[in-house]
């Protein structure tokens, strides 16, 4: 089991909490809690996204951020719902800190510094 930190971008579906960079385990159970329910994963390019799973079931609000987010990165996914947790890909598809340039991206699309 990987149980190293990774720098990861989080999401919250409520506008009212901060797009956040974050330190989190890369273990099923840590990235689990951050979504609130079971994983599932969208991978594009250099990083992938966790969602919760069951977010449609559980009514989960709509996350139009990272909606917004993932379709700026040239990925168009209908209702993407509850907090999105975004990290990078290593090498052989393994976890690794988000990249700079979706970093960047978030605070050009959001006009502001992200939060620690």
């Amino acid at each position: 089991m990987n149980t190293r930190t990774y720098t990861a971008l989080v999401v919250p579906a409520s506008t009212s909490e901060p797009i956040r960079i974050e330190r989190v385990e890369a273990d099923p159970q840590a990235l689990e809690a951050l979504v609130g329910g079971p994983l599932e994963s969208v991978i594009r390019g250099d990083w992938h996204v966790y969602l919760n799973a069951e977010s449609v079931t559980m009514l989960l609000p709509v996350n139009f951020r990272a909606g917004q987010l993932m379709h700026e990165c040239g990925l168009d996914l209908d209702g993407i719902r509850g907090t999105a947790v975004f990290l990078g890909r290593g090498e052989h598809s393994a976890e690794a800190d988000i990249p700079d340039h979706l970093e960047r991206l978030v605070e050009e699309l959001f006009g502001a510094p992200l939060a620690a």
